[in-house]
């Protein structure tokens, strides 16, 4: 037999090729096969938490279907959904309000978490102290956050209110007023989710090559000028992340702030898109309908990263 040539196969044996043999050979190993046993119980919980739900919501997009009512008597009526969707006063009241929520929370996330990380790159003492207490408020639950200041904001005995009386200042009804709902529900949002995108930006800071602040500096570029030509554009592929993970945050974990805090209201001048999704799911069993409302957030996420990665993508892959 040639040197190198391979060995024939037994008798009667034939060999495996193809990608049905390649995995029956890896299957063998002993690592591989307790590889596969390890991560088998999150491909089922991913199997039935996630992949079975989006596909349930997407059938379920053009069907009328009470969740009382057996899932066999689903009537189809193709894209009745998304018209009764498009023309319900509404719902182009809560997207309205989705917008404004998004748009506010996501700007003060940034611009809150990048003066943050500067703060603390800035080598103050007991930094250690201050990155654990900033980063607190996202270990606590979004039910006991809302909870919480729903009692600080509260008209009549709130801790805020309080000090404003005793300064003689107005005391705005917060929850209660059309005016100040919206931005109650923004701050305490936002002081929740601040913290995670500070330690993002300040792992971003820590990567900045002094070589260039300092070469800048030399060539007489004050430290704004820094900021802006040196330190900015080293970040964009940090703040395309806070951008891209701050809008699908804001999106979907309003729920709970939101539903807590004033339950869409008053007069619906809070209700967004999760809390229209769940009212329409739960409280008037149209999960046809619903289906269609988580259908369209999808598109609206999916599509305003796609956005994202186009304008801010581009700057990044130059850097």
């Amino acid at each position: 037999m040639p040197v190198g040539a391979a060995a024939p196969a037994p008798l009667g044996v034939r060999p495996r090729k193809g990608r049905v043999g390649r995995l029956v050979h890896y299957l063998k190993d002993d690592e591989a096969r307790w590889g596969m046993l390890f991560i088998t119980p999150s491909v089922i919980f991913f199997l039935l938490f996630i992949l079975v739900p989006v596909l349930l919501s997407f059938y379920l997009g053009f069907h009328r279907w009470n969740p009382l009512h057996p899932l066999g008597e689903a009537r189809f009526i193709w894209f009745g959904n998304f018209q009764e969707l498009v023309t319900d006063p509404g719902f182009l009241r809560t997207a309205w309000n989705t917008f404004v929520f998004v748009v506010g929370s996501v700007t003060l996330m940034v611009i809150g978490s990048l003066l943050t990380s500067m703060c603390l790159n800035a080598g103050i003492r007991a930094s250690s102290m201050y990155r654990g207490l900033f980063y607190s408020p996202v270990v606590t639950s979004l039910v006991a956050t809302a909870v919480i200041w729903l009692w600080i904001f509260d008209p009549q005995f709130g801790f805020i209110n309080n000090v404003l009386r005793e300064l003689g200042l107005p005391e705005p009804r917060w929850t209660a007023s059309r005016d100040w709902a919206m931005p109650t529900v923004i701050l305490t949002f936002v002081w929740r989710e601040v913290g995670y995108f500070t330690v993002i930006y300040l792992a971003a800071l820590q990567g900045v090559p002094e070589e260039l602040k300092e070469a800048a500096k030399i060539d007489g570029a004050s430290p704004i000028q820094v900021f802006r030509h040196i330190t900015i554009p080293l970040l964009m592929p940090a703040t395309l992340f806070v951008l891209v993970l701050g809008i699908l945050r804001a999106t979907q974990n309003s729920f709970a702030v939101i539903y807590v805090m004033t339950s869409g209201g008053p007069v619906n001048s809070t209700n967004v898109l999760v809390v229209y999704l769940f009212q329409y799911a739960f409280e008037f069993f149209r999960m046809g309908f619903a289906s269609a409302v988580s259908l369209f957030i999808f598109v609206l996420i999916f599509g305003l990263s796609l956005v994202q990665f186009r304008l801010i993508g581009r700057r990044t892959e130059l850097l």
